[in-house]
């Protein structure tokens, strides 16, 4: 592997994303969605909420407001949900009131109808971006700083495990992409998700989505069985697009089994509350561990948490890059390698614990690259 610097790290090539003005997509076109059509041909919209018959909402570059979209009734929001349902070979009724599918073109809808929606039937639609995002464009955008973006190429080509945290929204599926993008393109990469999005641009990859259960009960397939499965599968790297259960335990076990350079994405506020996060998936997974033996398998597996975080204006930006400095007791120690202060992501001028790693890969940062900014 060729020795990379802070400031010249290559880019990839771009990867697919949510967070721009999105071309009218496809796969919803060859549906008609009624009276939401146009907020779905409009590129400046990003998500669709329908909250009943006579309330839409829209998210354009991030912030959400209300339309003037209406429906005529209920029943005509029900009619919309049938159409959504009936091409993908699902149902909706009183017996199954929930779906959650993706469209052809990589669009996520859920719809709730009665009698779990008691305002009337709900509707909310991701849509799917065309426009391909690099690591530069989320620089441009203020998500993170060059530095930064140059320190996280070097930590996946380094092959650490990566953790990225934050809010719904926040753009974590987004960040993913983009560090996904940085993986090799000789290694052999599976991806797990509970509705595919991640789009990598390289070659050897095995994208892996889990099955939901028909109407019967049967032909689940879980996250969990597919992060086992994936083991057996040869990764070189199993990115999992989100873990929301008992996969957590899984996916620890693989990072501390050889499957280094593994990412994923979870629900958390801070890295603080990712690591109780992570605790309560893994007791999920009903095996009774002591929470100090699951912390030492947090410790021992995840080496860098990136806190992704939506701000009021709509903006998504990383306000934290935390590294696992180990265990003091029960405690597992977090420092800060970078910090939002003020606005401004910045160096805390600490040098990480794992950047012998990255040196054994060789991969090079000077101390120049974890010495704090001058404060604006």
């Amino acid at each position: 592997m060729a020795t990379n610097t802070q400031s010249n790290l290559p880019l990839p090539p771009a990867i697919g994303s949510s967070w721009e003005a999105v071309d009218p997509p496809a796969g919803l076109k060859a549906v008609d969605f009624g009276p939401i059509q146009p907020l779905l041909d409009d590129p400046t919209v990003t998500e669709i909420m329908v909250n009943g018959p006579k309330l839409v909402f829209a998210e354009r570059k991030g912030v959400l407001s209300e339309t003037d979209v209406t429906f005529e009734s209920d029943d005509h929001v029900r009619e919309i949900i049938e159409r959504i349902a009936k091409p993908l070979g699902r149902t909706v009724s009183r017996k199954t009131p929930l779906l959650d599918a993706r469209l052809p073109d990589g669009s996520r809808v859920n719809a709730v109808i009665a009698p779990c929606a008691i305002d009337g039937p709900s509707i909310t639609i991701r849509k799917f971006s065309s426009k391909r995002l690099t690591a530069a464009d989320l620089v441009s955008f203020g998500t993170m700083t060059q530095p930064v973006a140059d320190f996280l190429q070097g930590c996946v080509a380094g092959r650490l495990n990566i953790v990225v945290s934050g809010g719904t929204g926040s753009g974590k599926t987004t960040l993913l992409n983009v560090l996904s993008g940085f993986i090799p393109s000789d290694e052999r990469i599976v991806t797990i998700e509970d509705a595919a999005e991640l789009n990598l641009h390289q070659k050897h990859v095995v994208r892996l989505e889990m099955a939901r259960p028909d109407p019967d009960g049967t032909g689940e397939v879980t996250i969990r069985e597919l992060v086992r499965n994936a083991l057996r599968m040869r990764p070189e790297r199993i990115v999992v697009g989100e873990c929301r259960g008992g996969e957590a335990l899984d996916m620890l076990q693989a990072m501390n089994t050889g499957h280094d350079g593994s990412m994923t994405t979870l629900h958390a506020n801070t890295p603080r509350d990712s690591i109780s996060r992570i605790e309560t998936m893994a007791l999920m997974s009903g095996i009774d561990f002591p929470i100090k033996v699951i912390r030492e398998q947090i410790s021992s597996a995840v080496e860098l948490f990136v806190q992704q975080t939506r701000l009021r204006d709509g903006t998504r930006k990383i306000t934290h890059l935390t590294e696992i400095a180990g265990m003091e007791g029960d405690r597992v120690v977090l420092q800060d390698i970078f910090r939002m202060e003020n606005g401004q992501l910045r160096a805390c001028g600490l040098r990480p614990h794992f950047l012998t790693k990255l040196e054994t890969a060789g991969i090079k940062f000077g101390p120049e690259a974890f010495m704090p900014s001058p404060r604006r």
